[in-house]
């Protein structure tokens, strides 16, 4: 009888170490394999470097709002040909920026890490309003020497660093704003 005991003990023991292997294994599928395999990674056609853009101090400066209150998020050909008609640097990036775009007048195809779905209306001009600062959603480009990878997820089209919903919430209660649906949502 007590080989029997000691046989069954083995087993179980053996069950709780495959199951604890399996579920390591499964974490990192989870955390590394799969994230890696559902998003790409790409590079701005343009590696514009926010940390010296000489005179713009704001973020104002060049992304501008269009006369109906709604931001126009990623800068013109036009808005960049303002400052950057002839290079005022040494940097490959601004040669190719002037050569490829400025130049050939064709408008840089940015790729843009906060992009929006189609069901959200968002103003940036309420959030300015409120004087929140735009480091409250965005990143700090000040401090950036490149532009970061942009990773597009290959299901949605979505960038990883599209704003969630739940960060908007988040932001609205400390603020004491609605976070009725149709505020956001058309």
């Amino acid at each position: 009888m007590k080989a029997e005991g000691k046989s069954g003990k083995s087993v179980r023991t053996g069950g709780v170490v495959f199951f604890f292997a399996g579920f390591i294994i499964m974490m990192v599928v989870g955390w590394v394999v799969f994230p890696r395999l559902l998003y790409s990674e790409k590079m701005q056609p343009v590696q514009f470097r926010h940390d010296i853009a000489e005179g713009h101090s704001e973020c104002e400066d060049c992304h501008r709002f269009r006369d109906d209150g709604t931001y126009s998020g990623i800068p013109s050909l036009d808005n960049c040909r303002q400052c950057h008609e002839q290079p005022i640097g040494d940097t490959e990036a601004e040669k190719l920026l002037v050569r490829e775009y400025i130049e050939k007048n064709k408008e840089i195809p940015w790729l843009a890490y906060s992009w929006q779905p189609d069901n959200v209306y968002f103003s940036h001009a309420a959030h300015i309003k409120r004087n929140l600062p735009c480091t409250r959603c965005h990143r700090d480009v000040n401090k950036e020497g490149k532009a970061p990878p942009y990773w597009e997820n290959r299901l949605t089209g979505y960038s990883r660093n599209t704003m969630r919903m739940v960060e908007c919430e988040k932001c609205h209660a400390e603020q004491h704003a609605s976070n009725a649906c149709q505020v956001c949502h058309k």
